[in-house]
């Protein structure tokens, strides 16, 4: 059954930590997987109870309110997605104990919700065995409609690789949700339904920055990219700070 969870008029689709400083100590162990190293700045702060994550080949910060991540960050290039070609696909989701329970999404929230568990740091892009298995963790997921997960979600991130295949050197990749001001919710933990989706690619070889933007939903399709400062005024983050864009 889906849950409706009631917010105050005033809560904004993106809440987060209260400083950049403060995010940047957090990321202190991964900072390598953000341009310049600079972290995302959230310029509207809530209580989304954050909590920074680093793994192998991405980087979460995760809310402990919506029990889902806020974005995860990569850093790929050809060579990581010609490794990650023959890692096999583990299938093993779980619970992210670093998380406190209250704070994080349990195997049993999906179980029957209608939703896939849809990655934000795709399987597909992980170079190793121990990636593969920890993008698997569900501080990694978000529930996603189950047609959108496996068609047009799949081809945002097949067009990503392809991408990266081509790109002089690295690129930089960050996924998350976007919620409305009455998102339903799955499970007994409540976890928050996203609205809409994106994934925001910068090429620092041209400086160039663009997103996909898509509804989560079984009927929505893949449109033209976004600007990066279309992304900026949907969401209230600034992804990439310090960063210098070619028009």
């Amino acid at each position: 059954m889906h849950r409706i969870f009631r917010l105050a008029a005033s809560t904004a689709l993106f809440l987060g930590i209260t400083t950049a400083a403060h995010a940047a100590a957090d990321f202190a162990g991964c900072q390598q997987f953000f341009a310049q190293g600079a972290v995302p700045q959230l310029h509207k702060a809530q209580n989304l109870k954050p909590r920074a994550l680093c793994f192998d080949s991405f980087a979460i910060l995760h809310s402990g309110t919506t029990k889902t991540p806020v974005y995860v960050a990569e850093r790929i290039n050809a060579a990581q997605v010609e490794d990650a070609q023959d890692e096999q696909r583990t299938n093993r989701f779980f619970a992210d104990a670093r998380l406190p329970r209250a704070e994080r999404a349990e195997l049993d929230d999906y179980k029957g919700s209608g939703y896939d568990r849809g990655h934000m740091a795709p399987a597909g892009d992980m170079p190793s065995a121990t990636a593969m298995a920890q993008s698997f963790s569900l501080a990694n997921m978000v529930p996603q409609a189950p047609q959108n997960n496996r068609r047009s979600w799949a081809g945002i991130e097949q067009a990503t690789r392809k991408y990266a295949r081509r790109a002089k050197g690295d690129i930089y990749v960050i996924t998350g949700p976007v919620y409305g001001s009455t998102p339903s919710t799955i499970g007994p933990g409540q976890v928050w339904v996203p609205q809409y989706l994106f994934k925001l690619v910068y090429d620092p070889s041209n400086h160039r920055a663009w997103a996909h933007w898509i509804e989560n939903t079984d009927s929505a399709r893949a449109g033209r990219p976004i600007s990066y400062q279309e992304l900026v005024k949907r969401t209230g983050i600034e992804f990439l700070p310090g960063v210098t864009l070619t028009e």
